[in-house]
């Protein structure tokens, strides 16, 4: 799977936006694919030409009266859709946006996410995927990195002042023009969105003009955010083509069609619940989307039995919560056909429980907002499908497996993973140093994953490369303990991290959620390692409870937030 290698791309343009011989808007900061890799996926077919923007139309055409939305009451019927994304794009352009703006979008899962970054990527303004769970810090790096021209965000949610916060961006941030809210109230400074659900002329006339200003299929399409959990996040620039074609691949491998009922549970800005296949893979299909703004599982089950739901994607602590949760007599799930699990590596003795309990097929997604995608198959056997994250989905998707000097490692032995392809961007969005860290001069993107390659052919992901402890020189993968905690009846959740020492460096700290309300003490835990053959530098050398562990906004254990929680308690 190792590719040839492609000349570095060094020829760069200054400012926001330029215009080309033709007349359009290109970005600066967007590292393109070499123009023989573009032609190359252009002949191939994965790259179509088309843009995010103009499927609506076609959807609408295609799919009519379907219904493609479900958030609550509110039910959106594909020609509804177009109507919606098309009045509200006019609107954006009547309030002075233009391709090449920037458009802060931090909405929870709710209808107008999807109307307003359609209409906005309709356009070419650029959405960027603030999450729900960034506040000020996080926005401000955001909005000056892309200079964006404004942010829409909800009135209040879950008791926090959104608004407010949006509000005092404007202030220091001379660019940010607009503040568009969702909901009530509404300040005298800011543009209600609900607003812009009216226009004024008949829709083709609309449809004439947003057709007229409509950006290129190369051009950024939207802006998705890095998944570490340390430092303020990097953007991820994705074109057109290539997201137009992440998320109908995606689709294709995971089986989609125009039956398909997909509930989005996780924060739907992720590029898994977005595109992987997600929200816009179901779209392309004619399916239908339900949206709800958290996957508690009371929550969650009654919108499968309501809607009778076909396909979810759940992060494994989600996927715990349902298996501890699930009832056969109080919770009809029938409907449920596929639960895709990705964000973190499932324990395969979790996913060995899924289809006996729930009465679904398990897929296991490992992908990056930064490209790749990998899917066991529909067809894998259910060992397979437990042990392994699945393979590329892409025939032209290129991978190797490196040692630390970045030479590959010899097959079946785990390393760091390298990757590129048509789907995955060459840099980040003005990467700057992350660039030269994250990407080699001939286009691969260091992945920071360590896995190792199955018999099968998947790839299994033994964990990140900064999640490795390094205790006296010896290095102890996170991910290898927390498999066999997960393997233990009295463990719900679980989390391993390192902690300092002075003697030697890490010590082994296990963090546990209980499920039966047992604490067995460390010499308990430590011989359930011993009975397996470990090695004894893996040994776990603290164990702590917790009622909860912290989680990131997408679900995986928020091991910053542990490692200062253990620190408190070492002082108290």
């Amino acid at each position: 799977m190792v590719g040839r290698a492609f000349p570095q791309v060094t020829d760069r343009v200054h400012g926001w936006r330029f215009a080309d011989s033709g007349g359009h808007m290109a970005r600066d900061g967007q590292v393109p694919w070499p123009p023989s890799l573009m032609a190359e996926y252009t002949a191939k077919g994965y790259w179509r030409g088309v843009t995010l923007g103009s499927l609506v139309g076609e959807w609408a055409d295609r799919y009519g009266p379907r219904t493609a939305l479900v958030d609550g009451d509110r039910r959106i019927a594909y020609t509804e859709l177009a109507a919606l994304v098309d009045t509200v794009a006019v609107n954006l352009v009547d309030l002075g946006l233009r391709d090449g703006d920037a458009m802060l979008v931090q909405l929870q899962n709710c209808w107008e996410f999807v109307v307003t970054t359609l209409a906005a990527i309709r356009v070419g303004v650029v959405p960027v995927m603030a999450l729900p769970t960034y506040r000020e810090r996080e926005l401000t790096h955001l909005a000056a990195h892309v200079e964006a021209a404004a942010i829409v965000v909800p009135a209040v949610w879950r008791r926090f002042d959104y608004q407010d916060m949006a509000l005092r961006l404007t202030d220091s941030l001379p660019h940010l023009r607009h503040v568009l809210v969702v909901g009530d109230p509404v300040s005298s400074r800011a543009i209600g969105l609900h607003g812009l659900l009216s226009a004024e002329g008949d829709a083709q006339t609309r449809g004439k003009l947003l057709d007229d200003l409509a950006p290129r299929a190369t051009d950024v399409a939207l802006m998705l955010m890095s998944g570490g959990t340390t430092g303020l996040p990097k953007m991820i620039a994705r074109t057109h083509n290539d997201y137009e074609y992440n998320a109908r691949r995606s689709g294709e491998v995971s089986g989609l069609g125009p039956e398909t009922v997909y509930l989005t549970a996780l924060p739907v800005g992720h590029n898994f619940p977005l595109g992987s296949p997600g929200v816009l893979g179901t779209l392309m299909v004619g399916g239908r989307v339900v949206l709800l703004p958290s996957p508690e599982p009371r929550a969650a089950f009654a919108a499968i039995e309501r809607e009778r739901v076909t396909v979810t994607s759940a992060v494994p602590a989600v996927v715990q919560r349902w298996l501890e949760y699930y009832e056969p007599g109080r919770h009809d799930l029938s409907s449920l056909e596929l639960i895709q699990v990705g964000g973190a590596r499932l324990a395969p003795e979790v996913a060995l429980r899924v289809t006996p309990r729930l009465g679904c097929r398990l897929q296991q997604v490992f992908g990056m907002a930064e490209g790749l995608i990998n899917y066991t198959g529909l067809d894998d056997p259910s060992d397979v499908v437990a042990e392994t994250q699945g393979r590329p989905m892409c025939p032209d998707d290129e991978i190797r497996i490196v040692d630390d000097d970045g030479a590959d490692v010899p097959e079946g032995l785990p390393g760091e993973l390298l990757t590129r392809g048509p789907y995955t961007p060459r840099g980040y969005f003005r990467g700057g140093v992350h660039n030269a860290q994250s990407f080699t001069p001939d286009g691969w993107y260091r992945t920071g994953d360590v896995v190792r390659l199955h018999p099968s052919g998947n790839l299994v992901v033994e964990g990140r490369k900064k999640d490795l402890i390094n205790r006296a020189g010896e290095k102890v993968s996170a991910q290898e303990l927390e498999d066999v905690l997960y393997g233990l009846p009295w463990v719900a959740r679980a989390a391993v991290v390192g902690v300092p020492d002075d003697e030697v460096g890490e010590r082994v700290c296990v963090c546990v959620v209980t499920s039966s309300g047992t604490e067995p003490g460390l010499a308990e835990v430590r011989a359930e390692f011993a009975d397996r053959g470990f090695a004894l530098y893996k040994f776990p050398e603290r164990i702590e409870f917790f009622d909860e562990l912290p989680l990131t906004d997408i679900g995986k254990p928020d091991k910053k937030r542990l490692r200062v929680l253990l620190a408190e308690r070492q002082k108290a």
